[in-house]
């Protein structure tokens, strides 16, 4: 039998009326899960997309979490972000309170991320000025 994990993940985004939309957060969500195979990993959505906040948390809290991060897969900090998050992490908790959910800084936000676009951009532009331009 496979012990419970007592560490949760849950990658936060907006999302959208299309399914296809969801792809690069699963991915990034797959990767984690390769790296470090003992975190209970999942995706949430504010909107248009299941499982809600709400929702994950609660199958995190029942897979045996004590602790779980959630990190904003947003750019930027905005309304989303400051106020609809919260308010819903407050529901979450105190639905759950003998889990401790963390609010990490929007993914944005975070310097190394910068830099990995800063490189993916300059990648793209290098890779461009080898194929053909559109004039």
């Amino acid at each position: 039998m496979v012990p419970p994990m007592s560490q949760g993940l849950i990658l936060f985004g907006h999302g959208a009326r299309d399914p296809a939309w969801a792809a690069p957060f699963e991915a990034v969500a797959a990767r984690l899960r390769a790296l470090s195979p003992r975190l209970a990993v999942r995706l949430a959505f504010l909107e248009f997309m299941a499982p809600s906040l709400g929702e994950a948390g609660t199958e995190l809290a029942g897979a045996g979490c004590r602790s779980v991060a959630i990190v904003p897969m947003f750019l930027g900090t905005g309304g989303h972000v400051r106020h609809d998050l919260p308010l819903q992490l407050a529901q979450l908790q105190a639905s759950h309170p003998a889990v401790n959910f963390v609010l990490h800084t929007a993914i944005g936000e975070v310097v190394s991320v910068h830099e990995a676009m800063a490189l993916a951009i300059l990648g793209g532009l290098d890779s461009s000025a080898r194929g053909s331009s559109v004039r």
